[in-house]
């Protein structure tokens, strides 16, 4: 599937657990619901998908994990904050160049509306 059409279908899920369940809840609620509706839709999607940094040839665990990845295609990146910031973009930057992957969404959940907290990143 290409990206684009992708992440139309990822922002679709969004916008229904947006819907349903509104802004003001915590990351983890919006994740798994967020994988609910990717699984329904027929997305393949992983959660909590630990990121190892290669550092000099070495895989090392520094704790990092991405929120929800759909394997070798993109990276959402969730939040629930009052406003998305510079340090999230750059967050998801960071992680796009770890995992090689070239794109990823940052979605802000805590958004009356959500398209206003939504943000398309590519390398």
């Amino acid at each position: 599937m290409e990206v684009d059409i992708l992440t139309q279908k990822v922002i679709g899920c969004a916008i229904e657990v947006h819907k349903t369940l509104g802004p003001g809840l915590l990351e983890s609620s919006y994740e798994s619901c967020l994988i609910y509706e990717l699984h329904q839709a027929g997305i393949t999607a992983k959660s909590q998908v630990l990121l190892p940094i290669n550092y000099k040839g070495v895989l090392i665990d520094a704790g990092y994990r991405l929120d929800i990845l759909l394997p070798e295609r993109l990276i959402i990146e969730l939040k629930s904050v009052d406003k998305l910031a510079a340090i999230h973009t750059a967050q998801l930057i960071t992680y796009l160049k770890l995992s090689g992957i070239k794109t990823g969404l940052l979605i802000n959940f805590n958004e009356i509306k959500l398209m206003n907290g939504l943000k398309r990143v590519s390398l």
